[in-house]
């Protein structure tokens, strides 16, 4: 199922089943409110669920659905929320309204009246808050609103039933079981607290119409708020249509209000994660309870994964792999056949075919190291390229470096990058072998086939096929014969 914009058409299997030509559909996310019940400094909107803020969950869902604008509508934290949606925002899709003053969420939707009153549009009203809505469900809601092209509703409302429901508005029906009115829980009397069905905070309305309904909303409530869910009985009392689409998950539809909530939503994503894995891509997780994988990442065939590994991100994990415990791989590449050991940490990085990292290695910023190769003990790269087959197996430092190919680094070796005031880059040939405990002083290059004793430092270009040693170190052999000067 697909929305054409601008004036929306609801395409299914090829066919048009509903739309209203000519209308375009607009969304507003609402996203202004602190949390209080989230016992917490920062705005609810922003804590995160499987690594993004709730509000980014809700606005990727709601740009595939091809709107002609997102309004997001601010208030705490405004420039923080702008500032986690920059890359949605930079779409061109995503705009910012302010709420000044948290009155409900009536007022809410009136802070996008500018921009909106005039707009003659469907317009799709999200909650922030909601992480594991489904663009399809959206997609059904329009749908249903739309009807078959011929009649459009004022209204529709997503509803849910809910074993308990406390907390959440009751939707009223009349007898002939039509939508009759919204009452919050608490404005509601004990007979209709009763009702299972409730209000999820999803609808779509005609802005033609919901703009004059809302200039009718009065705080008679207890909260002294202005409440959108008021706004579909009067659309209904002027005798505009309203319609109730009822979803048959409760939990996709559902939104967090608590840290317990988060908690247990996060369970949710991370189960359905790894049960996509394993059914899907055949992956084994020796314990999938305490494995965390991100639903963004992707792990290939046969690959392996031990209790207490994170894969987080964007990370990309080819087939064949084994992660041993206590690892954490973050927004990385990794090819086949890769062995990650115990406790090894791979940040923005990439692994080869082959490769072995590990135990308690460190990649960052960048860190490549090309098929076959291995990083063992206690060794971190930063920034820095370790070639085919080559080796650096134990207490080492490789900052700023790049390394050809079959060259080994020896224990305790430290690529010095920094004087002080800028960084510097150590370029090591191929065929190299650096002896252990050696600093090289950058920039600096180590030419082919070049040996450094243990304990050098070098601070100045080693050439190729030379032994160099000693502080600082000095050519002492020449290993490869020096190809003479050509002749002309």
């Amino acid at each position: 199922m697909e929305l054409d914009k601008p004036g929306f058409v609801i395409m299914q299997n090829g066919k048009e089943v509903g739309g209203r030509p000519g209308a375009p559909l607009d969304i507003l996310i609402l996203a202004a409110g602190l949390g209080t019940r989230m016992r917490s400094n920062t705005a609810k909107v922003l804590h995160k669920l499987d690594g993004k803020a709730l509000i980014q969950h809700v606005t990727l869902e709601a740009l595939k659905l091809n709107p002609r604008n997102i309004y997001v509508v601010v208030g705490h934290q405004a420039s923080d929320v702008e500032a986690t949606l920059k890359e949605e925002s930079a779409l061109g899709s995503v705009k910012f309204v302010n709420q000044r003053s948290q009155r409900g969420t009536g007022d809410a939707v009136i802070s996008a009246k500018d921009v909106l009153s005039r707009a003659d549009s469907t317009l799709l009203v999200l909650s922030g808050d909601v992480p594991l809505i489904q663009a399809e469900t959206l997609e059904v809601l329009v749908s249903r609103h739309t009807d078959d092209g011929n009649r459009t509703a004022a209204c529709t409302i997503l509803s849910i039933e809910l074993d308990d429901p406390t907390g959440y508005g009751r939707l009223i029906r009349n007898g002939a079981g039509d939508f009759d009115k919204i009452v919050e829980h608490k404005d509601a009397t004990q007979e209709q607290r009763s009702i299972k069905e409730v209000n999820s905070g999803i609808y779509c309305f005609e802005t033609s119409l919901l703009f004059p309904a809302l200039e009718k909303v009065e705080p008679k409530n207890a909260q002294g708020e202005f409440y959108l869910t008021d706004v579909p009985g009067i659309l209904r009392g002027s005798n505009d249509e309203v319609r109730i689409f009822c979803h048959d998950d409760p939990v996709e539809v559902s939104g967090i209000n608590t840290r317990v909530e988060l908690a247990n939503f996060e369970a949710i994503v991370r189960d359905r994660t790894r049960r996509r894995l394993m059914l899907e891509a055949g992956v084994t997780f020796i314990d999938p309870e305490h494995t965390y994988v991100s639903s963004s990442a992707q792990i290939g065939q046969d690959c392996i994964l031990y209790p207490d590994v994170y894969i987080e991100g964007e990370s990309m994990i080819g087939s064949g792999c084994e992660i041993r415990s206590g690892s954490r791989i973050t927004n990385s590449k990794l090819g086949d056949n890769v062995v990650i050991k115990d406790h090894s940490l791979i940040i923005d990085s990439t692994v080869g075919e082959g490769c072995s990292v590990g135990p308690f290695a460190h990649l960052r910023m960048n860190a490549s190291i090309e098929a076959g190769a291995a990083v063992g003990n206690f060794v971190e790269l930063k920034k820095s390229k370790l070639g085919r087959g080559s080796k650096a197996m134990h207490l080492s430092y490789l900052g700023d470096a790049t390394i050809g190919e079959k060259t080994n680094i020896g224990a305790g070796t430290i690529t010095c990058n920094y004087d002080g005031k800028n960084k510097h880059e150590t370029f090591i040939e191929n065929g190299v072998k650096i002896g252990s405990d050696t600093m090289l002083v950058a920039p600096v290059r180590v030419g082919e086939g070049a040996v450094t004793a243990a304990g050098s430092v070098v601070t100045k270009d080693v050439p190729p096929g030379t032994l160099v040693a000693g502080v600082p170190a000095k050519v002492k052999k020449q290993l490869i014969p020096a190809q003479e000067p050509e002749r002309r």
